[in-house]
């Protein structure tokens, strides 16, 4: 049975975005899409709501899934479609759709009333746990950003903005390599990668010597990283980017303009908190593309 992508609707222009993102992601992929909206005070399935109090949250619950789901259809005929409203909480409805999706794609921000559950500690939250995929959509984000300046978004490959990948050759990292990998084959994407490394201070200063044998191994390290799955998809252009520094600001700078970036998580024993680490935390609040949180041990 084939995975769906799941997309969190509220009805807010965050969950809108990320809807069509998880729409094209899903042709891309030749998967079902799968658009939820989850809220505690909904009544059980199948019973209407009466008290006023609960109507109009009913009501924009399953206005805001119609609304997308028309739009989806109109736009990718070919796309198939399933609308579902939970009565749960967001956060724990979400990480139990996560369980079985091949991915989760949400708003960035939501709108923090009852029109926009899915704030943004939801979010966070979803992206720190879930034990998917989670990509993360920012309003206003649009197919035409995807591609360079003048291209169709169903021009020719090659007219696709890069996509990113922020990686570090220490930490085991194979499904947010092949995620990156993966993603830029389906969209005909440049693939970008970059390593920040830096001397660690207990070497104290250091010459131009030893720093350029760093920045040697570095690069030889990601190099050795990359070339099986360099092997495993020949057609994506690798470009490497190596700088000094801390990883923070080198990555998001090098992002910019990018149509993805694709960050990893470690997966984390414990439920409690958020576990993204400064890197992840730093895009997600900086990048205006999507931003792909890939979990691995």
């Amino acid at each position: 049975m084939l995975k769906p992508i799941v997309v969190g609707v509220d009805g807010s222009r965050e969950s809108v975005a990320a809807a069509h993102v998880a729409a094209r992601e899903a042709l891309r992929r030749d998967l079902p899409l799968r658009l939820v909206h989850a809220w505690e005070g909904l009544p059980p399935q199948g019973v209407k709501a009466t008290l006023p109090e609960l109507r109009a949250p009913q009501f924009w619950a399953q206005r805001a899934l119609r609304t997308v789901s028309e739009q989806l259809h109109l736009r990718h005929p070919k796309l198939f479609v399933s609308t579902e409203q939970i009565r749960a909480t967001p956060g724990p409805a979400l990480l139990a759709e996560a369980e079985a999706a091949e991915m989760l794609v949400l708003g960035s921000q939501g709108l923090g009333s009852v029109s926009g559950v899915l704030a943004g500690s939801v979010a966070l939250g979803a992206a720190a746990h879930a034990p998917c995929p989670v990509v993360l959509v920012r309003a206003g984000h649009t197919a035409d950003r995807e591609y360079l300046p003048g291209a169709h978004p169903e021009a020719t490959r090659g007219s696709a903005r890069d996509v990113v990948l922020a990686v570090d050759p220490a930490q085991p990292c194979e499904p947010v390599v092949d995620f990156a990998f993966r993603a830029a084959e389906l969209r005909g994407a440049p693939l970008r990668i970059v390593h920040a490394w830096h001397v660690p201070l207990r070497q104290g200063l250091v010459g131009p010597d030893e720093r350029a044998a760093a920045r040697d191994r570095a690069r030889s390290r990601l190099a050795a990283v990359l070339e099986p799955w360099r092997s495993k998809y020949p057609k994506v252009p690798v470009r490497e980017v190596v700088v000094e520094g801390r990883p923070t600001h080198h990555v998001v700078k090098a992002a910019a303009g990018s149509g993805l970036l694709v960050v990893g998580r470690r997966n984390r024993p414990t439920a409690i908190g958020t576990h993204l680490g400064p890197v992840a935390h730093a895009v997600i609040h900086h990048m205006d593309c999507p931003v792909a949180v890939v979990p691995h041990d």
